[in-house]
């Protein structure tokens, strides 16, 4: 008999089988994972949860259902991805134990120049008028990228993916909350007149009366099932045809008309790369390389290694943030100054990732003394290649982003980050979807002051540098521990990070983990929830002389799924968005 069980299921099944199994019990003998398959989906909303459930009761693989799961997110999170924007999936294959990854990063457009976010003055047109204009368009990876993973891992035919979204479409879902939050909070900066630029989103989301769409209410969207059915039928209809040509009408519609050419889509290719990989306490972290930022995540986690020692007492010991905020700021410092598309710029992850450059520059964290100033160190130093001297970086990372996470029945896993950049990404809609803003991803100053060329700055069909960070552990053995991920931009990387010291290091469960305060240190500032951070810590982390901001919410979406020695599925789901967990029983199949 096929099922599924709830969270609330899970949760019973760990509680029955001592889910108290510690970080040194992990992953030691393949021999006592259980026989029944199970898979499990993790992602931020319950629409996309249940697709990839579905998807996976019909037999498909992991990748099967990140494309459906996409595909609904696409719909029901448009705030967050699309569709009509890109990502990363790490992939791990459980027969052979490789982890690989696929890029559906978007790219430059040939029309681009490296000065095409400032005016004549040579200031910055300011973020919000890049973003909601069609210069701040790349091309969109994601179909792509779903058709490269699929060819390689699909079990179920490309087209058989779309039927959960097409049908949400077509009969409309009910606006959640969270939805409804965002229109109201960000939809003052969608288009209400063709002066302001196309109006599509603002009549997809407003009332007669001017009103966003109440929570509850049924939002249908016919165009996106119409797109929805030109994809399933083939892949290559996103990027020639009638979806390529709508996409290009929007973006070349005024005010800041961009320059997104047909060709441009039909140009555009999904790469398969190896996956940057480094080692931790016995562990194998994994993710994409640049232009992903997360080296930065390895960086932090190397740091630590290196850094003074965590104490016993995990999450409840102020000094044990303290040491995590110091690696995190370190991190930053060097990511902000030296990632970018490594097709275009010499990145120096071997240096980067060093042993004795993390030894250096861990000497610089002291528990309760916070480093006063923190600056990108030289891993040239450390590095096979020459130095490059890159100025300093101009970048503004915004969030608005997904990550979800898939195991199926074979053990094989998906870890995803999908965005459109921005909430509701350039505001412009082209077949039902929204079109991302992921150019302002780039520097938007070529140069700094001191006239040194900033790597991340924009060049025709470069990626711009992104701070997603799908991550997959391996344990001791080589065989798949955990998988993590979060939205919110920048952000990102503090985010993943703390659900793999969570785990690996304080002993906590993936639910416990994602519940724990978010806190993001990077320049010379910490900021924390002040919602879910004791006072106690907060008092302390100021006392070590960090510049202490009391957030009041972190857009985090973190998903992680956790694989216990016996074979066991634990998951943890963030309660700062609307995510479910769906564990698929699959015996049957």
């Amino acid at each position: 008999m096929k099922m599924k069980k709830s969270i609330s299921a899970l949760l019973a099944l760990c509680v029955l089988s001592a889910c108290s199994t510690t970080t040194a019990d992990i992953g030691k003998n393949k021999s006592q994972v259980l026989e029944a398959k199970t898979g499990m989906v993790v992602t931020a909303n319950p629409h996309a949860s249940k697709a990839g459930a579905d998807v996976l009761r019909a037999g498909g693989s992991a990748v099967d259902a990140a494309i459906a799961i996409e595909a609904v997110l696409s719909l029901v999170e448009p705030q967050s991805s699309g569709l009509a924007g890109g990502g990363y999936m790490v992939y791990f294959d459980n027969a052979s134990n490789q982890v690989s990854v696929y890029d559906g990063r978007e790219t430059a457009p040939q029309s681009v120049s490296e000065t095409m976010f400032l005016n004549q003055e040579g200031k910055s047109i300011g973020f919000l008028n890049a973003k909601n204009s069609g210069l701040s368009s790349g091309v969109p990876g994601m179909v792509a990228m779903l058709e490269l993973a699929h060819k390689d891992h699909g079990k179920l035919p490309w087209g058989a993916h779309f039927d959960s979204a097409k049908k949400l479409a077509t009969d409309g879902f009910e606006v959640s909350k969270r939805l409804h939050g965002m229109i109201a909070r960000f939809g003052k900066y969608i288009p209400s007149s063709i002066d302001q630029g196309p109006v599509d989103a603002h009549n997809y989301f407003f009332d007669d009366n001017g009103e966003p769409i109440a929570i509850g209410s049924i939002l249908k969207n016919p165009d996106y099932a119409g797109a929805l059915e030109l994809i399933a039928d083939d892949p290559r209809a996103f990027y020639q045809g009638e979806i390529a040509e709508k996409i290009v009408e929007q973006t070349s519609h005024a005010p800041r008309a961009g320059g997104l050419s047909l060709e441009d889509l039909a140009n555009y290719k999904a790469l398969k790369r190896t996956a940057l990989c480094s080692e931790y306490k016995a562990k194998t972290l994994c993710g994409p390389p640049p232009s992903s930022s997360w080296v930065a995540v390895a960086e932090i986690m190397g740091l630590l290694e290196h850094a003074p020692k965590f104490s016993a007492q995990g999450s409840s010991d102020a000094q044990n943030w303290s040491i995590f905020a110091e690696a995190q700021r370190l991190a930053y410092a060097d990511r902000d100054q030296y990632v970018a598309d490594n097709e275009f710029v010499e990145v120096p992850l071997d240096g980067l990732l060093n042993q004795s450059y993390l030894q250096q520059r861990a000497k610089l964290i002291k528990p309760t003394e916070a480093i006063e100033s923190v600056s990108a160190g030289d891993p040239w130093l450390f590095n096979e290649t020459s130095k490059v001297a890159y100025g300093i970086d101009a970048t503004n990372d915004v969030a608005g982003t997904t990550h979800f996470v898939v195991i199926d029945g074979d053990g094989n896993v998906v870890s995803l980050t999908a965005s459109v950049e921005s909430i509701f990404g350039s505001t412009r809609m082209a077949a039902g979807m929204f079109l991302n803003n992921q150019l302002t991803d780039f520097s938007f100053k070529p140069a700094d002051q001191s006239g040194k060329s900033i790597a991340n700055k924009v060049e025709a069909n470069k990626r711009p540098r992104s701070s997603m960070s799908p991550t997959i552990v391996l344990n001791e053995d080589g065989e798949f521990l955990m998988a993590t991920g979060s939205p919110g931009g920048n952000s990102i990387i503090a985010y993943t990070a703390k659900t793999l010291v969570g785990v690996l290091d304080w002993g906590l469960s993936p639910q416990q983990a994602v519940e724990l305060p978010n806190m993001v240190a990077r320049n010379n500032r910490l900021r924390i929830e002040k919602d879910r951070a004791a006072p106690e810590l907060i008092d302390a982390l100021r006392g070590y002389g960090f510049q202490v901001k009391e957030s009041a919410g972190e857009n985090s979406g973190l998903s992680v799924v956790y694989r216990h020695l016996d074979g066991r599925l634990e998951g943890g789901v963030d309660s700062r968005r609307e995510g479910v967990i769906e564990l698929v029983d699959l015996g049957d199949l």
